[in-house]
């Protein structure tokens, strides 16, 4: 099984003796609809979960302006997605305490470096379970990244995700709602 579209879309085109790959937009779109299909209503019951346990975790990380991003935000979760969170701190082990404190059992830690647009940038990746048992990874990004437009690789669109106002408001209106791109 391959974790990175690009893998998976070469395997795929070579299993089917094809030379034209489908875009990441077209692959995501078609995993969505898949998992739709086979998880049904219990799919649905549990991005609500996902997305009220993430709002409990963001009620303790407020003072990080945390956001919740990827297929929690989006509502494209499946079995296996984790519930993605970043704060934006220049401190990441007071983040590390913080989420201690609010009863993540924290994995792991790992630091890592990316460049973009010729500028290098690093962040604290914590690996975790939430005390409801999801799978949590929650991103320590400098305060100066606060508000910064990022492209998502997978949808092509603007990363935007939901702050703890908005995720209220979503659990309170429309909890199953998706964001996909337009």
């Amino acid at each position: 099984m391959e974790k990175e579209y690009r893998q998976a879309k070469l395997k795929a085109a070579a299993n089917l003796g094809v030379h034209v790959l489908p875009s990441n937009l077209e692959v995501a779109l078609e995993l969505d609809r898949v998992a739709q299909e086979t998880e049904g209503s219990a799919r649905t019951q549990r991005l609500i979960q996902m997305r009220s346990d993430a709002l409990t975790l963001m009620k303790a990380l407020a003072v990080y302006c945390p956001v919740l991003i990827g297929s929690v935000w989006r509502g494209t979760i499946r079995r296996g997605s984790d519930i993605d969170i970043e704060v934006f701190h220049d401190t990441p082990e007071e983040v590390v305490t913080t989420l201690g404190a609010a009863g993540l059992k924290i994995q792991k830690t790992e630091q890592m470096t990316t460049t973009e647009h010729g500028k290098t940038g690093t962040s604290l990746h914590i690996h975790g379970e939430s005390t409801q048992k999801n799978h949590v990874e929650i991103v320590v990004r400098a305060r100066e990244e606060k508000g910064k437009r990022r492209k998502c690789d997978t949808y092509g669109d603007e990363i935007k995700g939901l702050t703890i106002q908005q995720l209220e408001k979503l659990l309170g209106e429309n909890s199953s709602k998706q964001f996909l791109p337009k």
